[in-house]
C-alpha cells in the first residue's frame, strides 16, 4: 500500500513540474540570471585575497584603483540580475498556481451532486485558497530560492577548493552529517503540515456554517457552545503549528551547530597555516569569507526543504480532488436532444444512495405537456426521483428515457438544457437582478428579461428599487424577501424556456400572500411544459393532470385528486393529516 502511495505522489509532482516546464523560456532566463547572482557572490569572496594581500599588505596603488571599480560592477550586475530572476520566477510561480487553482475549480464544478453532499463547503474553499497558497510558496519561493542558492553553493565551493583544497576537504566532511536532520525533520514538517491544513479546512467549514446559520445559533442561545467548539479547533491548530515550528527550528539549529564545528576547526587550522607561513592572510580570509557565505545558502536549503514538504502535503490534498472520478460519465458518442416538448419514462428504475434503497422499481410514463404532482411523507424518495431526470444521480437499476432516448446516452449539456428547476430554497447569486434572471441565458436581451420578470410577477417589486434591474441582491439574495427571491427564480426558469420543468416544493416555505403571487407565476411557467411538481401542500396540486404517491420509494397510488381521495388510501391519509393541521391552526 505504501509503495502505491509513493508512486501516486511522484506522478502528482510530475504534473506540477510539467506546468513549470511550460514556462521554459522564462525558466531558462531566470536560471541564467541566478547563475550571474551566484557568480557575483563567489566573486566577492574571491576578491578578498587581492584586497588584503595586494592593497593592504603590498600597498599596490594600481590594484587600489581597479578593485573598487570591479566591486562596483559586480554589485550593479548582482542587483539587476536579482530583480530580473525574482520577476521571472514569480511570474512562473503565479502562472502555475493560477492554472492549478483553475484546474481544481474546474474539477470541483464537474463533479456530481453526491460529491457536494459528502464534502463540506468550507473544506472545498480551503483547498482552493489555503492549500493552493501553500503550493504557491513552494513553487515561487522555495524552488526559486533553492535554485539560486544551489548555484551560489557551487560557485563558493569552487572558490573554497581553489584557495585551499585540503582545508576545503575537511569543511565538506560535515556536509553528510548535516543531511541527517535535513531529511529527518523534513519528514516531520510534512506530517504536521498535513494535520495543520486539515484543521484549517475544518475551521473554514465551521466558520461557513456558523456565520450562515447565525440566526439559529442565536435563537437557541448556542453562542457559548459554538465559541467552545471554535476554541478547541484553534487549540489544535496552535499545537500543530508549534510542532511544525519546533521541527523547522530543530533542523536549522542542528545545521548551525555543525556549521559552528566546521568554522571553529577552519579558524584553528587555517590560522595555524598563516602563522607558520604556509598560507597568506589574504588566502585565509578569502577562504573564510567563502565558507561564511556558503553557510547562509546551505542553511536556507533547510528552510526551503520545510516549505517544500508543506507544499507537497498541500498538493496531495489538491490532487485528491483533481483525481476524483465522477460517477456521472458522458457517453462516448452522446446524442444531442433538441429543445421541444418531451415524453419522459421511468422503466424499472431503482436507486440506491448511501447503502439505502431510496427508489424501488419505478414504472412511470409522463406525456408531453402533462403536469405530474408528486406527494408523500418526508424521506419517501420524491426529490431523488426528479433528480434522476437531469442526471444529478444515475439509476442503480433500470433507466430514464426522454422520447425513447436513454438519458445516459444523451449529451449532459443538451439534457440539462431541456430542464428548468425551481427549488424550495431559492438559490440566487450576489449579482444584479438582471444577471440573476438571465443566469441560464447570458445573451438575453433587456426585453426578454423584462418580459420574464412580468410573467413571474416580479416586475413591480423590482421597479421599487432605486437601481431597478441593476440592483445587487446580496449573498444568496439576502436583500430580498422569500417570495421575491422565489419569483426571481421563476423568472430565471421562464427566460431559459426549457420544455421540462421540475418544481421541488417551490411554495412550501412561503406565507399566504407570497404564495399567491408565486402560484400565479408558476401557472405561467408551467404552460406547455412537461412538469414534475413535488408538493407539500396538497391544495397546490388539485388541478394537475395526475398525482403519484410515493411511500418508502415505491409508487403506491396514481390518479387525479378526487379519484385518490375516493380510494381512501395513502393520499387520503395525507389529506386528512393536513386538514386536521389547518383546523388546529
Amino acid at each position: 500500500m505504501k509503495r502505491k502511495s509513493r508512486f501516486q505522489l511522484k506522478d502528482r509532482h510530475k504534473k506540477i513540474i510539467a506546468m513549470i516546464k511550460d514556462n521554459k523560456l522564462r525558466l531558462i532566463s531566470a536560471m541564467f540570471l541566478m547563475i550571474i547572482v551566484a557568480a557575483t557572490t563567489s566573486a566577492t569572496a574571491f576578491l578578498i585575497k587581492p584586497v588584503l594581500d595586494d592593497i593592504f599588505f603590498k600597498k599596490d596603488m594600481y590594484m587600489l584603483k581597479i578593485i573598487p571599480m570591479i566591486v562596483l560592477g559586480i554589485y550593479f550586475l548582482r542587483a539587476i540580475s536579482t530583480v530580473g530572476q525574482s520577476y521571472l520566477m514569480t511570474y512562473v510561480g503565479e502562472e502555475v498556481i493560477r492554472r492549478l487553482r483553475n484546474l481544481l475549480y474546474d474539477r470541483i464544478m464537474d463533479l456530481p451532486l453526491t460529491f457536494f453532499q459528502r464534502e463540506k463547503t468550507g473544506v472545498l474553499i480551503s483547498r482552493i485558497t489555503n492549500d493552493v497558497n501553500i503550493v504557491k510558496a513552494m513553487v515561487s519561493t522555495a524552488v526559486t530560492g533553492a535554485l539560486r542558492d544551489c548555484f551560489t553553493i557551487i560557485g563558493l565551493t569552487g572558490v573554497i577548493f581553489y584557495r585551499d583544497w585540503q582545508l576545503a576537504s575537511f569543511a565538506f566532511f560535515v556536509l553528510p552529517l548535516a543531511l541527517i536532520p535535513f531529511i529527518k525533520y523534513g519528514r516531520k514538517v510534512r506530517k504536521v503540515s498535513t494535520g495543520t491544513q486539515e484543521t484549517m479546512a475544518h475551521i473554514s467549514s465551521f466558520l461557513h456554517e456558523t456565520f450562515a446559520g447565525n440566526k439559529i445559533v442565536k435563537a437557541f442561545s448556542m453562542e457559548s457552545y459554538e465559541k467552545n467548539r471554535f476554541f478547541q479547533m484553534t487549540e489544535r491548530l496552535f499545537t500543530l503549528q508549534i510542532k511544525a515550528a519546533v521541527a523547522r527550528q530543530m533542523s536549522s539549529a542542528v545545521m548551525e551547530f555543525l556549521a559552528g564545528v566546521g568554522i571553529a576547526f577552519i579558524i584553528w587550522y587555517g590560522g595555524y597555516r598563516v602563522i607558520t607561513g604556509s598560507s597568506t592572510p589574504g588566502t585565509f580570509f578569502s577562504f573564510m569569507a567563502a565558507v561564511l557565505m556558503l553557510y547562509d545558502p546551505a542553511r536556507k536549503l533547510s528552510e526551503f526543504n520545510n516549505a517544500l514538504q508543506e507544499g507537497l502535503a498541500a498538493s496531495d490534498r489538491i490532487f485528491d480532488i483533481i483525481e476524483t472520478r465522477s460517477e456521472i460519465v458522458e457517453f462516448d458518442q452522446p446524442i444531442e436532444i433538441t429543445k421541444e416538448p418531451h415524453d419522459i419514462e421511468f422503466k424499472n428504475v431503482s436507486f440506491r444512495y448511501d447503502r439505502k434503497m431510496v427508489l424501488k422499481n419505478i414504472q412511470l410514463h409522463v406525456k408531453k405537456g402533462e403536469i405530474l404532482g408528486i406527494v408523500g411523507m418526508s424521506g419517501g424518495g420524491k426529490s431523488s426521483l426528479v433528480n434522476l431526470i437531469p442526471r444529478f444521480f444515475d439509476t442503480t437499476q433500470g433507466a430514464v428515457f426522454i422520447d425513447n432516448i436513454d438519458i445516459r446516452k444523451a449529451s449532459i449539456q443538451s439534457l440539462r438544457d431541456q430542464i428548468a428547476i425551481v427549488t424550495q430554497d431559492p438559490i440566487l447569486f450576489n449579482d444584479t437582478i438582471s444577471n440573476n434572471i438571465a443566469y441560464g441565458k447570458p445573451d438575453a436581451s433587456d426585453e426578454e428579461i423584462i418580459a420574464a420578470s412580468k410573467s413571474a410577477y416580479a416586475y413591480d417589486f423590482i421597479q421599487n428599487f432605486p437601481l431597478k434591474f441593476e440592483t445587487r441582491i446580496g449573498e444568496l439574495g439576502g436583500l430580498l424577501s422569500g417570495g421575491e427571491k422565489q419569483r426571481l427564480c421563476i423568472a430565471r426558469a421562464l427566460i431559459n424556456d426549457a420544455p421540462i420543468l421540475i418544481l421541488d416544493e417551490a411554495t412550501s416555505a412561503l406565507d399566504t400572500e407570497s404564495e399567491n403571487f408565486v402560484q400565479k407565476a408558476l401557472e405561467n411557467l408551467m404552460k406547455g411544459r412537461t412538469t414534475f411538481m413535488i408538493a407539500h401542500r396538497l391544495s397546490t396540486i388539485r388541478s394537475v393532470s395526475r398525482i403519484i404517491v410515493l411511500v418508502n420509494g415505491e409508487i403506491k397510488e396514481i390518479g387525479k385528486h378526487d379519484e385518490l381521495l375516493a380510494k381512501k388510501g395513502e393520499y387520503y391519509k395525507l389529506h386528512e393529516m393536513q386538514f386536521k393541521q389547518y383546523e388546529k391552526g
